[in-house]
């Protein structure tokens, strides 16, 4: 019902006490969804921990491929919108270089290209203990998956976009602090471009933010619309907003945002269109551990 009301929260992917270990020492999370909107099927992926004591894994996961020493990298699939899920599938030797300390998802939302090419952002600290953030891709419905080059380095949490059929844009949380970086391929991670609005557009606090495109033909507007949410200060996490670009994101102008939480919380977003008029965002708010917002589109882009 467009997000008025919630079932009770199901467990797509939980580890237990596996290998003996209690519970706390098997955590799964920081996850990403997509929806194959080929066939319907909604995929999870996550980062499981084993056996890494209380500590975050970004600290404790280690070189290597074993589940006792690096984190690993699992998926779920449901194909009944989410009501039943299948067991994990570790895909963790298929994607990760040995010699990386950590392979994680850009947590938030994956997508489906135009060819059906199914993608997630994905970051990972390599051998020298830098972040960098990526795609990983699959062009056989999920079956297996692949990895090519890093967008940047000293990244991490981004997500990604088709702005044009085989064009995708990877919008990172970057260490450098001050905005957001933001690059381009059309090879599926082989070679990457900086975007013109690369560190200049949009302001971060070293967040995570959440990025989608919504073609003209699926809105009320009938215009090619980016949306972006994230904390929009340079420190902090307040004022979470909303913001729109109808030129593919070179810019993100003040008329076309909509401010929904000015107070301190923990910043994470995630947008989703509800319809072709709304559009929603889930987040962490100053008065929730989440909260649900619908916006209408005609109230957020008044250009």
């Amino acid at each position: 019902d467009g997000g008025r009301t919630w079932e009770k929260m199901r467990l797509p992917l939980s580890f237990g006490e596996t290998g003996g270990l209690p519970a706390a020492q098997n955590g799964v999370g920081d996850p990403s969804i997509l929806v194959d909107t080929k066939t319907n099927t909604v995929w999870i992926v996550a980062a499981w921990t084993h056996g890494m004591g209380n500590q975050r894994a970004w600290w404790s996961s280690q070189p290597g491929m074993e589940k006792s020493y690096t984190a690993q990298l699992v998926m779920t699939k449901s194909t009944d919108d989410g009501k039943t899920w299948s067991k994990p599938i570790n895909i963790t030797g298929q994607v990760k270089d040995p010699s990386w300390y950590f392979l994680l998802q850009g947590p938030g939302r994956g997508i489906t290209m135009q060819d059906g090419t199914l993608v997630f952002p994905i970051q990972f600290i390599d051998s020298t203990r830098i972040p960098n953030a990526g795609i990983m891709y699959s062009k056989d419905r999920g079956k297996t998956w692949n990895i090519h080059n890093l967008a940047r380095t000293n990244t991490t949490e981004a997500q990604v976009v088709e702005i044009e059929p085989g064009v995708l844009m990877l919008n990172m949380r970057d260490n450098r602090g001050g905005n957001r970086a933001v690059a381009i391929t059309e090879d599926l991670g082989k070679t990457w471009t900086e975007h013109e609005s690369s560190r200049k557009a949009l302001q971060e606090p070293v967040c995570m933010a959440s990025l989608i495109h919504v073609r003209a033909e699926d809105n009320v507007l009938g215009r090619d619309i980016l949306l972006f949410s994230n904390p929009n200060t340079k420190k902090g996490r307040n004022h979470i907003t909303i913001k729109a670009s109808l030129d593919k994101g070179l810019t993100w102008l003040p008329e076309n945002q909509v401010m929904l939480d000015e107070d301190e919380g923990w910043g994470y977003t995630c947008l989703t269109m509800i319809d072709r008029e709304t559009v929603g965002i889930l987040y962490e708010s100053s008065v929730a551990h989440m909260t649900f917002q619908a916006i209408k589109l005609k109230d957020l882009i008044r250009e």
